[in-house]
């Protein structure tokens, strides 16, 4: 087990400012200039292409973050002044969009791309440097404490699973995860919640007993599985009726955790409730990213990459300050890590091993936090008491 990126790009207290906007280079740039849009999905010529880094606009001789930031879109500015972010296909004609290709200020539009930089970076020949490494050892207690500082200070994690987290037999890890409110909204797709429900109610995945063998009949079960989801009417009927006992989709109804499944052209049925149209879905998965304040992508390249394509890079505190928004991508292979990261998701570090793993040991660090603080608060209330 080994992490990709110095442990470092998780910590809890990287808050960032924002750039001195009184500066001589900022109070004397122009206005950005918007253009309108000549006809529904189609931009203007030069316009200015998003990133996933802290991005300022000036409107107005004031210097705005847009809303709903994400990489690979375009601003577009309302009639109340304010800047959004928005996809090229959801941009209708005579929308207002940003122009311009410098991200200096010099055209009124300035990437903050210094922001996460390492400030430590000497230059000086070191070991163990590089960002894609098998040797770099993982810091699974400071994972927990984000983990739970997210939930305690009712942040947004949002979670993104493949299937061989189920069939890894790190299902039970995930369900408590869930039930101990560590997930803001879990992103999947059909057969994660397809092996997940064939598992609560005929004990296998795929076939597959616990015990990792073929059971007798089994390449229909999951078949079965659908068809009893399909006549119940949805996934969440089925856990009202019985239906579904336990596991990862029984976890989310109980807890009313919101979930988005996304199809695909390989997929079985689907379940009811998946989205089948790719850009519903993508939709329907933005309305978490947008307010995610850590992300966990766990043994799904496809689901990964898209998510990072949503998510920014920072998350806005409520006293405006700005901090690196926590992404964790786990997966066997490094590649699915290399390819995150050369897709713009730069603040992902990715831990090398298989889910199961990962879910076990991640569950018991969260433990162990959670035991040593609950002793903390105990003998500070004795300490107050004598």
């Amino acid at each position: 087990m080994y992490v990709l990126a110095p442990v470092t790009h998780l910590s809890p207290v990287s808050k960032f400012s924002h750039p001195d906007f009184s500066a001589a280079r900022f109070t004397t740039a122009p206005d950005a200039r918007f253009v309108p849009a000549p006809s529904d999905g189609v931009l203007p010529e030069k316009f200015f292409s998003t990133t996933n880094l802290p991005t300022y606009v000036r409107v107005r001789g004031e210097w705005r973050m847009p809303r709903e930031p994400r990489m690979d879109s375009a601003l577009v500015l309302d009639g109340d002044g304010d800047v959004w972010v928005r996809e090229g296909r959801r941009v209708r004609k005579g929308d207002r969009v940003a122009v311009g290709y410098a991200e200096d200020g010099s055209e009124g539009i300035f990437v903050h791309m210094s922001a996460f930089l390492d400030e430590t970076a000497t230059g000086e020949f070191k070991f163990m440097t590089s960002e894609v490494s098998r040797e770099k050892p993982i810091d699974y207690s400071l994972m927990a404490r984000l983990l739970i500082e997210e939930r305690d200070r009712g942040g947004y994690p949002v979670w993104v699973a493949g299937p061989a987290l189920v069939h890894s037999r790190a299902r039970s890890d995930m369900t408590w995860f869930v039930s101990n409110g560590f997930v803001g909204a879990f992103l999947a797709g059909n057969a994660v919640a397809v092996h997940d429900i064939e598992a609560s109610i005929f004990g296998t995945t795929l076939g597959m007993t616990g015990s990792g063998e073929a059971s007798s009949g089994g390449h229909g079960l999951h078949m079965r599985a659908i068809n009893k989801v399909r006549a119940a009417g949805s996934i969440d009927k089925a856990v009202e009726q019985g239906i579904i006992t336990d596991g990862i989709m029984h976890a989310l109804v109980s807890h009313s955790v919101p979930y988005v499944l996304c199809g695909s052209i390989r997929d079985d049925g689907p379940l009811p409730g998946v989205y089948t149209d790719a850009l519903v879905a993508q939709d329907a998965m933005k309305r978490h990213t947008i307010q995610a304040t850590m992300a966990i992508l766990i043994a799904t390249a496809l689901h990964a990459i898209a998510t990072g394509n949503m998510l920014p890079a920072f998350v806005t505190e409520e006293d405006g300050s700005l901090r690196e928004l926590a992404t964790i991508c786990v997966d066997s292979s490094e590649f699915v890590v290399s390819k995150l990261k050369d897709r713009g998701t730069h603040q992902a570090f990715g831990v090398v091993t298989n889910a199961q793993d990962f879910m076990h040991i991640l569950k018991l660090y969260v433990e162990r936090e959670l035991a040593a603080r609950e002793t903390r608060t105990s003998a500070a209330v004795d300490a107050v008491a004598r």
